[in-house]
């Protein structure tokens, strides 16, 4: 939705003002209807006041399968484009994709086609099923390629939910232990520092430290607090910020355990991407444009950038995917043998099965590898807040008994 600044005539004489609409026509449309003959219209840049800060596309990726599998539904049972996209506008849970098709529903009542309806949603309609979309409608399948894009969004959710939940529970169970530790810090232990000064005498080295420990954590809770929030806003301005991006990617994909898992839902994800293009029959220089810019890992799209500047130059493709560390030789020699056959898109889809399968495999070793590592952790930490008071108790019980 954009803002628009208007100057025009009544009846009453000359009018300005501003107005919100999906397009410059529609605001011309409403101020006609309105009986207003504009003059002049200028449409508002963006400000950091006006403009949508949402991070990332607005819609949640299950909502959008569902949208795509019921759309190609209704446009197969004979609903126009026009009416399918009106039902579909009313009956989603996602407020985001229905503010969206209800723009592109007016764009359609318009006469304008779908591919350049949602072309001005980017944020809900990426690169790649804007593209696939113009395909099919060039090629008269529309209902088929929207049933195909349904499938690959819905492999591509599974995918990303395996590695989500993969990531969620150490996470979770991390984030559990912590809230532990600091409530036996802050709640439990001080009440046993009386008793310990009566006590007298030296306390064990693992008791001075729990108490040292509770102490700081009472003053300065505040800078653990701080500490953590800053974090989390590092990591986002990293995952945000294109030129500190590719190093982030390239930590993740670097790390242990974890990074071969993301290695191989990336790849997954852009054979599958590429795949979906070229049976398409999206030119390929233009689906390595576009696989550069969803693929979301920069690490990934920089080799898929010079794989385009590659295939340009009349070279092979895997060139630069055979230098470099992230492209295992199964996919270079797969992509070659698919070059060679003209079969290239049956070929990354099968490349991108196999890394499906492999996140699954993976994601289901690691939770039965991560369970008792964490229950261990969190273990040793509660057990030695626990052993650092008893341990003094147990020598006043022995003493008592003397």
């Amino acid at each position: 939705m954009a803002r628009f600044k208007y100057t025009g005539r009544d009846r009453r004489g000359k009018k300005a003002g501003t107005m919100n609409a999906g397009s410059r026509r529609e605001a011309m449309t409403k101020l006609k209807e309105d009986g207003i003959r504009v003059i002049e219209m200028t449409e508002i840049p963006e400000t950091l006041m006006t403009k949508d800060l949402s991070f990332g596309n607005p819609v949640k990726l299950q909502h959008f399968v569902i949208y795509l599998r019921q759309f190609a539904t209704l446009i197969k049972a004979g609903v126009t484009i026009v009416d399918a996209t009106g039902i579909l506008a009313v009956q989603t849970e996602s407020k985001g994709l229905k503010k969206a098709l209800l723009a592109v529903e007016q764009e359609l009542r318009e006469g304008n086609p779908y591919s350049e309806a949602i072309f001005k949603h980017k944020k809900i309609f990426n690169s790649m099923f804007i593209n696939m979309v113009k395909a099919g409608e060039a090629s008269g399948n529309i209902d088929e390629t929207l049933e195909k894009l349904a499938d690959d969004f819905e492999k591509q959710h599974e995918t990303r939910q395996k590695v989500v939940s993969a990531l969620t529970y150490p996470a979770a169970i991390g984030f559990i232990a912590i809230a532990v530790v600091i409530f036996l810090l802050v709640s439990v232990v001080p009440t046993f520092v009386t008793m310990f000064d009566d006590l007298g005498g030296d306390l064990p080295a693992i008791t001075k430290f729990v108490l040292a420990a509770s102490e700081f954590m009472q003053v300065f809770w505040w800078l653990i607090a701080l500490v953590i929030i800053s974090i989390i806003i590092v990591i986002i301005y990293l995952n945000k910020n294109k030129q500190t991006k590719y190093y982030f990617d390239y930590f993740l994909l670097k790390m242990p355990i974890f990074g071969s898992m993301l290695q191989k839902a990336a790849l997954a994800r852009m054979m599958r991407t590429l795949s979906s293009l070229f049976s398409s029959s999206v030119p390929i220089l233009q689906a390595m444009s576009i696989v550069e810019k969803v693929v979301e890992n920069e690490v990934i799209s920089k080799v898929i950038r010079e794989s385009r500047i590659s295939l340009e130059k009349g070279r092979s493709m895997t060139e630069p995917m055979n230098n470099h560390w992230a492209f295992p030789p199964l996919v270079t020699q797969m992509i070659s043998i698919g070059e060679g056959t003209g079969a290239l898109d049956a070929m990354l889809s099968k490349i991108a099965q196999f890394y499906e399968k492999e996140v699954e495999a993976s994601t289901d070793r690691l939770k039965s590898l991560i369970e008792p590592i964490m229950i261990v952790m969190l273990a040793i930490l509660v057990g030695t807040i626990v052993a650092a008071i008893m341990v003094p108790m147990f020598t006043m019980f022995d003493q008592f008994q003397q």
